[in-house]
């Protein structure tokens, strides 16, 4: 996450708080100072259940939500720096006008910047890398086709 110019005056640690497929997940803590750096993978697995067309799972994501958060550790509860939202469908699956990184697209978003927050908004660069398979169902237990 980069943001050219901003110091920040409270100097606990921060993190990215992800919210994907209805699961959580967050990043290692990593110092208050710009640019950060979060060398992790977030795995998120999702089973949709009763889903055949894969026209029908696009609907789906469409009206799911994907939401990253840029908090800081300041007590008592930690402070919301910048968010991210956008529909799950378009999170995954970005346009393909992006370019491609070594694995998966790499992609540069900018985070809306919370009140609190001074100067301009963070920048975040990142991929994602989205699997699906189909799975039979026999007798409780799932088999990849």
């Amino acid at each position: 996450i980069t943001c050219p110019g901003v110091l920040l005056k409270d100097k606990q640690e921060l993190y990215l708080s992800v919210f994907v497929l209805g699961q959580y997940s967050k990043t290692e803590c990593v110092p208050a100072v710009f640019p950060l750096f979060f060398q992790e993978k977030l795995v998120f697995e999702k089973e949709f259940a009763n889903i055949v067309d894969p026209g029908d799972l696009v609907k789906l994501l469409e009206f799911d939500t994907a939401v990253l958060e840029l908090i800081q550790l300041v007590p008592p509860v930690g402070k919301v720096l910048a968010t991210y939202e956008e529909n799950t469908r378009d999170f995954l699956f970005p346009d393909p006008k992006l370019t491609h990184g070594r694995r998966g697209l790499e992609r540069e978003i900018l985070m809306k910047r919370s009140p609190s927050f001074t100067g301009i908004a963070p920048k975040l660069r990142f991929s994602t890398i989205s699997i699906i398979s189909d799975s039979l169902l026999n007798l409780g237990r799932s088999r990849i086709q």
